[in-house]
């Protein structure tokens, strides 16, 4: 009969723990559940972008695009590699960049496929190319994860496309003491900052979060659990002790030599 009670009690201990850990414990594969629609990224000051023109005359487009410039890389006595990169178009603080022959455009408040638009609808209305092809990508999309997970750090992004959970993975998971009930992402936009807490184990609160696809120069942050906190204040203490300890020696010795004189 005891071994029965003990093994229950640890059946019991094991299921609360996994539902402290499981990620989207109420996901059912019978029933579907929609993502808010993704509105895209929006351009915003000290972003560096990328802007590619293109068409069927590759000299009429020269003068649309930035050149590729060439660096060294590294270098040894017997070896030096070299390395190229594009340049990008730094929006300054009123939300502007200098583009060639159009001077200066307003791009801030707007999603790369909207500037992409702009930019190619001006080449045809002034005539400067006919059949005009125009991309726009982010060159400094950036998120920073903090935390409890195995390898926290900044994470440059390829895809403006980004969700929180595919941050969580490249962060290589949270770890057995991060909490998943509370994720917070720290987010600054238009100079404003706001705070968004997700519940990891909800599907429903993860998709119908604001931050469940990720902006530019978010931070996750993964709050440690009670059983790391309970750890740290033991390890607290326990240095607490031993000053307590050393006081209490130091003591003990200053009333023996006063006895002994």
């Amino acid at each position: 009969m005891k071994k029965l009670v003990i093994l229950l009690c640890c059946v019991l201990v094991a299921c609360n723990a996994s539902k402290k850990v499981v990620y989207m414990q109420d996901a059912d594969q019978k029933s579907a559940d929609t993502v808010d629609i993704y509105a895209g990224i929006v351009i915003q000051p000290k972003d560096i972008l990328s802007i590619i023109v293109s068409s069927n005359s590759p000299e009429a487009v020269s003068a649309f695009n930035l050149p590729v410039y060439t660096f060294q890389a590294g270098s040894t006595r017997e070896f030096t590699s070299y390395s190229t990169r594009m340049l990008g178009y730094l929006v300054d603080a009123e939300g502007y960049i200098d583009f060639p022959v159009f001077d200066k455009i307003k791009v801030t408040g707007l999603t790369r496929e909207q500037l992409s638009e702009m930019i190619k609808q001006r080449l045809i209305q002034e005539d400067h190319l006919k059949f005009p092809i125009v991309n726009t990508e982010f060159m400094n999309f950036k998120i920073s994860v903090l935390g409890e997970v195995r390898t926290p750090g900044i994470y440059t992004i390829a895809d403006d496309r980004f969700t929180i959970l595919e941050a969580i993975s490249r962060a290589g998971d949270i770890t057995l003491y991060g909490r998943r009930d509370n994720v917070l992402v720290r987010r600054e936009q238009n100079g404003l900052i706001t705070f968004h807490r997700v519940d990891l184990r909800s599907t429903e609160n993860i998709l119908h979060s604001p931050a469940y696809y990720l902006q530019q120069n978010d931070v996750v942050y993964i709050q440690p659990n009670q059983t790391l906190a309970a750890r740290s204040r033991i390890n607290e203490n326990r240095t607490v002790g031993v000053w307590i300890s050393v006081a209490s020696f130091l003591t003990s010795l200053a009333i023996l030599i006063n006895n002994l004189k």
